[in-house]
């Protein structure tokens, strides 16, 4: 006898810790992000890091560490084969042990080149979710990324 479908268990487990819901979400949201970007061969964590430049222009590991809340051990991997693949120029800051980081030419192109699947996965996303619920979660991450930033 097969079980109705109101008997199938279901697929996520409820869970009372806020920490373990929001990084099951974010685990979630980023395989959406990172299954369009790899159309570009990028990775969301990357395409972050380019945006980051981009904006900045240039910027120390430290601050790119504090600007993405990205540890340095993880940031350091990233940067590194970044480097590598030619999209990141590195050099030398006022104090020798400083290094400032900006886009390549290779750098520009690889964002734009990302910039439409970066889209395709915030469409994708916001339909999932629907428009309202789009609007009220990015109030609400910006409120409380302020908030827990300032704690």
């Amino acid at each position: 006898m097969r079980p109705r479908e109101t008997d199938a268990p279901e697929p996520l487990f409820p869970m009372p810790c806020a920490c373990q819901n929001l990084r099951r979400l974010t685990r979630m949201v980023t395989r959406i992000y990172d299954q369009e970007l790899r159309k570009a061969a990028l990775e969301v964590s990357q395409f972050g890091l380019l945006m980051a430049l981009h904006a900045t222009g240039e910027a120390n590991q430290k601050r790119l560490s504090e600007g993405l809340a990205v540890d340095s051990t993880t940031l350091t991997r990233t940067l590194s084969l970044m480097r590598r693949q030619g999209f990141l120029r590195v050099r030398r800051g006022k104090d020798k042990r400083e290094r400032l980081y900006s886009l390549t030419q290779a750098g520009q192109r690889r964002l734009r080149e990302g910039q439409p699947y970066w889209k395709s996965a915030e469409g994708k996303l916001r339909r999932q979710i629907g428009e309202a619920n789009w609007k009220r979660m990015t109030g609400a991450v910006s409120h409380l990324t302020a908030a827990v930033a300032g704690s």
